[in-house]
């Protein structure tokens, strides 16, 4: 896999960007130390998205403490 700098990511993007689009990966390095990979969105294992409002993991609930006043709370 290629390794290009931040600095030819800029200046040739395009260039980089169909080469990904065929097949090909590159590390992405600021200076001598590797950042992150450009690779195809194909090789990335993209699962189903959640639709809007959709609930992911275990609903949260508010405790009824919670809508008690505090000073009500102090008194006790």
């Amino acid at each position: 896999m290629e390794t290009v700098t931040t600095h030819q990511l800029k200046t040739e993007l395009s260039r980089l960007l169909t080469a990904v689009k065929k097949g090909s990966g590159f590390v992405i390095s600021q200076g001598k130390r590797p950042v992150a990979k450009l690779v195809p969105v194909d090789s990335i294992q993209l699962g189903p998205r959640p639709k809007m409002g959709e609930i992911l993991g275990v609903p949260f609930e508010v405790p009824d403490e919670a809508f008690s006043s505090e000073t009500d709370r102090l008194l006790t």
